[in-house]
């Protein structure tokens, strides 16, 4: 069993070589918690996806920039914070772009952007705050999920834009 409400705080490297050791311990927070081997593994991808993000989009592979990363945990979910003080992104902008892939080839697919839809479809709620960099919040519920959505459109995905100079 696992304390709730007492956040586990880590700050990485923005590099991918570090991306495991978030990976690692979100394994040993959602296991402690209940979490099965799926939804485990649904949240260990869409987290990797998000650092990722951090990595390619906010720092442009900057070698000494940094992920700040929350563990929230809750009798009923965890959430994972992924915050980055880089460049920004119009989220909404990119979520309304973004296409279904139902009945689509894999030879129709474009190369990137397929972060958002993923993040989505495998976690319960997706928050993107813009705010001094980007903050995304990635939600799993425990013991049933909400089912993820198949659109970067859904309702899944809450998005607070508060940019600022700086």
């Amino acid at each position: 069993m696992i304390a709730h409400n007492k956040p586990v705080r880590m700050t990485i490297p923005a590099h991918a070589d570090y991306i495991d050791v978030v990976r690692l311990s979100l394994y040993g927070i959602a296991t402690r918690m209940g979490y099965s081997f799926e939804d485990i593994e649904d949240m260990k991808v869409a987290v990797s996806e998000a650092c990722n993000n951090v990595i390619v989009h906010a720092y442009k592979g900057h070698d000494d920039a940094y992920i700040d990363v929350v563990f929230q945990t809750s009798p009923q979910a965890l959430s994972i914070r992924i915050k980055d003080f880089g460049e920004s992104f119009d989220f909404k902008r990119a979520a309304e772009r973004a296409e279904s892939l139902h009945g689509k080839e894999v030879t129709e697919l474009k190369a990137g952007g397929l972060g958002i839809y993923m993040m989505q479809a495998l976690m319960d709620e997706v928050e993107v705050i813009n705010e001094n960099g980007t903050e995304v919040v990635l939600t799993k519920w425990l013991g049933g999920s909400l089912g993820g959505n198949t659109h970067a459109a859904q309702s899944n995905v809450s998005i607070l834009s508060r940019y600022s100079s700086g």
